[in-house]
Formats: structure tokens, sequence, C-alpha cells
């Protein structure tokens, strides 16, 4: 079954740390790109961090420093660890896999960052 699933998601306080996975099947995820997007309530989806096939990485200037995207291409499994979390943070946490024209989304995990 082709799919992406997310997981890790959930509440914390400010300043604390989460880390999102992404777990892929179905795809030879190896060859793939992968986004980190988020959707926070009210507002369009974002893109918050890339990883190439080469593991280049970039980010959104928000997240900087803060958080960190990583590829395990023996467990088809995609992360995004997530330190020193605020506020605007919270949003639902969305992977996407690309290969030239092919996308692939997961369903989303949802963070909650609040005191």
């Amino acid at each position: 079954q082709v799919q992406l699933v997310e997981s890790g998601g959930g509440l914390v306080q400010p300043g604390g740390s989460l880390r999102l996975s992404c777990a892929a099947s179905g795809i030879n995820f190896s060859r793939f790109a992968m986004d980190w997007y988020r959707q926070a309530p009210g507002k369009q989806r974002e893109l918050v961090a890339q990883i190439t096939m080469s593991r280049t990485t970039r980010y959104r200037e928000s997240v900087k420093g803060r958080f960190t995207i990583s590829r395990d291409n023996v467990n088809n499994t995609l992360h995004l660890q997530m330190n020193n979390l605020k506020s605007e943070d919270t949003a639902v946490y969305y992977c996407k896999a690309t290969y030239g024209s092919y996308t692939l989304w997961g369903q989303g995990t949802h963070v909650t960052v609040s005191s």
C-alpha cells in the first residue's frame, strides 16, 4: 500500500521539544525528495523543511536553528526534530514525498504548543 503515515504530534509547553516521524510504504523512499509542511488554523499550508535525495536540507526562516529534518533510508522514515517550540508552531504537520511530477501526502499529525 502506497502511503505516508505521520506520528509524534501532541501537546507540548513552550520551549519544549517533539520529534515527528513519517513512515513511508509502497514507494522507493530513497529516491524521493521529502518535505514537512504545516497548516495552522485559518492559515494556508506552508513549507517548513525540505531534504533531498542527497540529504541537502532547507528550512523556512522562522524554524532555522530550532528544527532539524532528517531521513532514514533503511527504515523508510522521515523525521522532524523540533526544539524550543513556540505557540506559533501550533499546526497540523504533514509530510510530502516528491519524485518528478508524482507527489504523495500524509494525513497529518497535530502539534499544539501551549502552557
